[in-house]
């Protein structure tokens, strides 16, 4: 497990990386994974790292697991990796800033 201070951290690089919040999400992941005929139930739509992200955003710090920190670390090298302030993706860069979005992060939400 990780120490308090590196623990406040983690939680303040994750939130910082996540600007969308637990409703966005929820209704991006079940947007993204519709099809013209079928949306589906909110617990299994989106990725399994779109699950455990939106299952985050719902807990406290304390109540954290291990499983939950590797999400987060993984969350927050993603997004600073992909998320260059200098470039941020355009409107039209759909599959980058779809990719994010999955991951909480909306690139073009100030």
């Amino acid at each position: 497990m990780t120490d308090a201070l590196e623990l406040d951290a983690l939680w303040e690089d994750f939130h910082r990386a996540v600007n969308m919040t637990s409703q966005e999400l929820a209704a991006w992941l079940r947007i993204s994974d519709a099809d013209e005929d079928t949306e589906p139930l909110p617990e299994h739509a989106g990725s399994p790292t779109g699950q455990h992200v939106l299952a985050i955003l719902q807990k406290r710090r304390t109540d954290l697991t291990d499983d939950d920190l590797e999400v987060m670390y993984e969350v927050v090298d993603t997004v600073s990796a992909q998320a260059d302030p200098e470039n941020e993706p355009a409107a039209e860069d759909t599959r980058r800033r779809h990719l994010l979005m999955t991951l909480g992060h909306d690139p073009l939400k100030p």
